[in-house]
């Protein structure tokens, strides 16, 4: 059997302000109007035989992650691994081979895709997983190589060792990344491969390898496994557990397993790729202009070159400039020059140390029940647009630090207020006073808005004591 492991996690900070922790690159809408992750599920699902998909992201995304699965294939086919905490790569690698091997069979073979590449060539890519898989058969760890097409600093490579079969090469040895003068000297020899991050290896395989090269690490996958199950067979879901995990290595799966394996091989990969590392990356997806310049939203340039400009609402207006990258994700506003956006990693590193709430979360924050959007965040109140999904349900709540005032503004809501039950129509308000249970509900088939006004001492979300919760967040 084919498993296709979806890894999605990361908060890709290369890529903010539209790119947090909350809301991270997989679910970013790329000019097509698509997501990352609905293309790596739509990529997993050209292969024929894979009878089902399994995804290995934070608690956090979930809902957000189901809901794009569910789009594109039945619940039957969609397993979930939840973290509650991020570990890196080779700690999700060896659970979703426990996952596996205890639900498919130790034999099943997994073919790890991160949810942040992006693959137009869809027949190529399958072609190179065919290859991938007969050499997974054979119980090698395999991974994908991208043969340069420029010295790029940023990569790690592969050495290609000897064939293998005309299926791939064994790996000679994996290169961090090069300095410019290294790089543009694997390119020029051809013997080597851009390191992709993708694998195709059996269960076993991998589990026996660990159990060779990195022992602790696997026990305390093992450990983790065993604290976090019995597995739900009927949900297809395992929510790992958090104290078990939080002791668990935090190494990639390169450092971790592949640069020590014995049993190694590289399938030369004959499709476009791109890892959407930077907004240097994003700004070539686009058409530009005559000018170089490529829009997305609301924009004026005049008398500027090879710019990317994307806006989320309000007009920008660029003049005289050449080479930028200007984004506004409507509460912040980056602008770099082209050939420095890796350099955006510092900015959300400068912000996290100033705990500033732009790094974790957006004007807007999706929910299981939907969406709020924070329209006004003062010292001595707060107002929200909850925007409830037809048939969702909020929690039964209270908050011991504010009070809210609920207005319907489109819709018909179902209220729970303390022992009151009532239907909200539009223009219909209610009071929600400190320390008091209350819930919010769309009964209807289309969705409802709701305006809230919170007053207080207080309006962190922490602020919130559930009582009942449909979405398993108690």
């Amino acid at each position: 059997m084919l498993l296709p492991v979806i890894l999605s996690g990361g908060a890709g900070t290369r890529l903010w302000p539209v790119s947090r922790r909350a809301f991270p690159k997989p679910f970013m809408r790329l000019p097509d109007g698509q997501n990352l992750l609905e293309k790596t599920y739509l990529r997993a699902l050209a292969l024929n035989d894979a009878a089902a998909v399994l995804t290995v992201t934070s608690q956090d995304h979930y809902f957000l992650s189901k809901e794009v699965a569910l789009a594109h294939m039945d619940a039957g086919r969609t397993h979930f691994l939840l973290e509650p905490v991020g570990r890196n790569t080779a700690p999700a690698m060896l659970l979703a081979a426990l996952y596996a091997a205890e639900r498919f069979g130790r034999d099943t073979v997994l073919l790890a895709l991160p949810a942040d590449h992006l693959i137009a060539d869809l027949d190529a890519f399958k072609r190179a997983v065919h290859q991938a898989h007969a050499l997974a058969e054979r119980k090698y760890l395999v991974t994908f190589g991208i043969t340069p097409t420029h010295a790029e600093t940023g990569y790690g490579y592969i050495a290609q060792g000897q064939a293998i079969e005309g299926l791939g090469h064994l790996i000679e040895r994996f290169v961090e990344k090069p300095d410019l003068k290294t790089a543009q000297e694997y390119v020029a020899s051809g013997g080597y491969l851009w390191n992709s991050g993708m694998f195709c290896l059996r269960a076993d395989a991998l589990l026996e390898t660990a159990q060779e090269v990195a022992p602790e690490l696997l026990d305390e996958c093992e450990r983790c496994f065993l604290a976090s199950g019995p597995m739900d067979n009927a949900a297809a879901l395992m929510q790992l557990d958090r104290a078990a995990l939080s002791g668990v290595r935090d190494i990639s799966f390169d450092y971790a397993i592949m640069e020590h394996a014995k049993r190694r091989a590289v399938v030369r990969a004959g499709f476009d790729w791109n890892d959407i590392g930077s907004w240097k990356s994003i700004s070539e997806l686009g058409t530009p202009d005559s000018c170089g310049n490529t829009v997305s939203g609301a924009a004026v340039l005049i008398d500027s070159q090879n710019c990317y400009v994307q806006s989320q609402g309000r007009v920008i207006a660029a003049v005289g400039v050449s080479d930028l990258v200007i984004v506004d994700s409507g509460d912040a506003v980056l602008v770099t020059h082209r050939d420095k956006s890796q350099g955006v990693k510092a900015v959300v590193e400068q912000l996290r140390a100033n705990k500033h709430e732009s790094v974790n979360v957006h004007m807007t924050v999706q929910r299981p029940w939907g969406s709020y959007t924070v329209l006004e965040d003062a010292a001595d109140c707060k107002v929200k647009r909850l925007v409830v999904k037809p048939g969702q349900v909020l929690s039964l709540q209270m908050h011991h630090r504010r009070s809210e005032h609920w207005t319907v503004v489109s819709g018909r809501a179902k209220v729970t207020v303390g022992e009151r039950e009532m239907m909200l129509e539009v223009n219909q308000s209610v009071e929600i006073p400190v320390n008091t249970k209350h819930r919010l509900e769309n009964p209807g088939s289309e969705p409802i808005a709701i305006i809230e006004v919170q007053c207080g001492e207080y309006f962190g979300e922490d602020d919130i004591i559930r009582f009942e919760d449909r979405y398993g967040r108690i």
